[in-house]
């Protein structure tokens, strides 16, 4: 089939996804689009490589260099999720309030700034930081939040999705990459390796997952088979997807997640305390064990990989070798600058950029205080996510696997970094405290629940939210 009758067809099947997934009664704001725009940037590649795709960093200095075009782009997005945040100052200041920990957190990074070799570059990279929680926060203060949550996921897997089964199929110069040193294909998609593109899957997947699983349990649901049709087209393409960039990360991510968010949707029983907590501590240490003892390494060759986690051990012992200040680290996104960045390309691989470990690429920028406040938000995190599977368990499973998936793909991967979909989405569920939705989410939920024929209190305005199991259920 030619490129061209190809692209058309994709961009039928994303109409259509549109079409049949659209719900006239769930209206999120026109601001939502500037969080989505946000998370398709960082779900893909930057826009500058849009119109440079072959372009090969083979200098340290690349990395430190600014692009315009990158630069305006995200400046303008940005610049829009300020000025929504202004207009929503109400919601945003209670928000703020019931998240010191949060801004703690990047005020350290910005603090951080002050021992960089790079400052200039570490400043920069900090205000483009910024804009994660800003984008988190106008999703949070949505009247309907979980109709805005859902949005944010489906629109960014009914884009990306599709487009990347067509890049990988039709424009392999777009869609695939090789490896540097076998020179073997590896598949891309519209993100920059196989290892986004895994990521890219495991968050959209999860989302499309849990949107499936709503669907399907609202049997009085006029527009259920539609709504069943588009996500369970969705998966289908994940899948292919998770097979064809062998990303082990993140579909072993997904299976847990996946599988957690599923009991606990499914089975109300293993939503009561202890059980829960048990499965969740269970599913973290899976991973753990595998990775990091003796006994799980027969696990990680049976899923295809190497003892060495297909090199990663081994950066991981260059990186500390180079690491900086134990305590305070070398600073905002620092340590991959300057004469650090060729002496560990020259005992690792060209092109290398990250520590392939969340939590070592924390303390290698931010020293042991910031691998600190990073266990203190995740403890933090952990405490939001038992309060909405309280309170709302329809979305609460939703969090629960939107937490729970970061922590595991950090440990193999960099998923704590400005502009990374797994740091963007554990920034969503970190924030989004109950006690801190805005009284005009309630009155929403509250008008949808009633009109299905649901009863809620509606609580005072400095009340704590505390809904009694409704069904959510947002689309485009």
């Amino acid at each position: 089939m030619p490129a061209s009758v190809a692209t058309a067809g994709y961009i039928s099947v994303i109409l259509v996804l549109f079409w049949l997934d659209r719900d006239r009664e769930v209206r999120p704001s026109r601001a939502l689009w500037i969080p989505v725009l946000w998370f398709l940037i960082a779900a893909s590649r930057p826009v500058s490589l849009w119109f440079q795709p072959q372009m090969i960093i083979d200098s340290a200095s690349q990395y430190s260099e600014a692009n315009p075009l990158n630069d305006i782009v995200l400046t303008v997005l940005l610049g829009g999720g300020v000025l929504v945040l202004v207009n929503r100052s109400r919601q945003v200041r209670r928000l703020l309030r019931a998240n010191a920990l949060v801004i703690l957190f990047f005020l350290y990074c910005g603090v951080s700034i002050l021992w960089s070799d790079f400052p200039l570059v570490a400043f920069r990279h900090w205000i483009r930081s910024i804009g994660d929680p800003v984008m988190a926060l106008v999703v949070l203060t949505e009247a309907d939040l979980p109709a805005a949550l859902t949005r944010l996921i489906t629109r960014t897997a009914f884009v990306l999705i599709p487009l990347s089964v067509l890049m990988i199929k039709y424009y392999p110069d777009l869609g695939r990459e090789y490896n540097y040193w076998t020179f073997l294909p590896s598949y891309c998609g519209v993100t920059t390796n196989k290892n986004t593109l895994g990521l890219l899957c495991l968050v959209t997947g999860l989302g499309s997952l849990w949107c499936f699983l709503s669907v399907f349990r609202d049997l009085r649901g006029g527009k259920r088979l539609r709504r069943l049709l588009a996500h369970s087209a969705v998966l289908l393409m994940i899948f292919w997807m998770f097979w064809m960039a062998d990303s082990v990360t993140s579909s072993c991510c997904f299976l847990l997640a996946g599988a957690l968010m599923a009991t606990a949707t499914l089975f109300r029983a293993a939503r009561r305390t202890p059980l829960l907590p048990i499965l969740v501590v269970a599913i973290v240490c899976v991973p753990l064990i595998a990775l990091f003892s003796d006994m799980g390494g027969g696990l990680v060759e049976d899923l295809g990989r190497n003892p060495t986690l297909t090199g990663r051990t081994i950066i991981w012992k260059v990186v500390l070798s180079l690491s900086g200040n134990p305590l305070l680290g070398t600073g905002f996104e620092s340590f991959w600058l300057g004469d650090r960045l060729p002496a560990i390309w020259q005992k690792t691989m060209l092109g290398l950029q990250e520590a392939h470990n969340g939590y070592l690429e924390v303390y290698l920028n931010l020293g042991w205080v910031g691998v600190a406040l990073l266990a203190t938000l995740m403890v933090k995190g952990y405490r939001n996510v038992m309060a909405w599977l309280r309170r709302n368990p329809p979305l609460g499973t939703l969090i629960l696997a939107f937490f729970v998936a970061p922590v595991i793909y950090s440990l193999t991967e960099a998923g704590f970094r400005m502009m990374n979909l797994s740091w963007i989405t554990f920034l969503l569920v970190t924030i989004a405290t109950p006690q801190a939705v805005s009284q005009e989410s309630v009155e929403r939920v509250e008008h949808r629940n009633n009109f299905a024929g649901l009863e809620m209190q509606l609580p005072d305005e400095d009340a704590v939210f505390q809904p009694e199991e409704p069904s959510f259920m947002g689309s485009n």
